[in-house]
């Protein structure tokens, strides 16, 4: 397994497995804690792992937390997933920054989301799982949710959005979170 840091987004890394593949199928390490170390990262700081199901264009995000954040570590265990994060630490050097990905199933690959940062993602297959590994208990009273067309962020979802959450539908745009939140947009 080998990490990779991410240009976009300061501290974050794509975690890429080594698929040992046979007649049979694969296997693969999809978590290795001595290569998180390597990055700096504490492999015993997460402490919920869940995992959702979408079928082809559900879009899922932009999604964050306040107060302390959340770090995640996210991977696409079956089918493919466009996935989106965006960095809005005040302090970031790469502030505001995007990053897209393609994960999937095949790959097995896992993206580093520090804390501060909004993900999202869109399935481009028929049922996509993704998995996530958080830092912190979820606490519901902490979300907060980013418009997933917002045209300051314009991200290139590639489908159409054909499902999207009551909650995804109705979010703020980038700039009304950055205000309520006390972040200079």
């Amino acid at each position: 397994m080998k990490a990779t840091e991410v240009p976009a987004i300061a501290g974050a890394y794509l975690f890429e497995p080594t698929p040992y593949a046979d007649e049979r199928g694969f296997f693969c390490r999809t978590f290795d804690a001595e290569v998180v170390r390597s990055v700096g990262l504490d492999p015993n700081a997460f402490v919920q792992h869940s995992v959702s199901r979408s079928v082809r264009g559900v879009l899922r995000g932009l999604h964050l937390r306040s107060g302390a954040g959340e770090a995640k570590l996210v991977r696409c265990s079956y089918g493919k997933v466009f996935d989106v994060v965006v960095d809005l630490r005040p302090d970031s050097p790469t502030r505001l920054g995007r990053a897209f990905f393609e994960l999937s199933g095949e790959t097995q690959v896992s993206v580093y989301i520090p804390a501060g940062c909004a993900h999202g993602f869109q399935a481009l297959t028929n049922t996509a799982d993704v998995s996530y590994r958080i830092d912190r208990p979820h606490d519901p009273a902490e979300d907060v949710t980013i418009a997933f067309d917002d045209p300051e962020l314009a991200i290139p979802w590639p489908l159409p959005a054909v499902s999207v959450s009551e909650r995804d539908r109705k979010a703020p745009s980038l700039a009304e979170v950055l205000r309520h939140e006390g972040r200079p947009a």
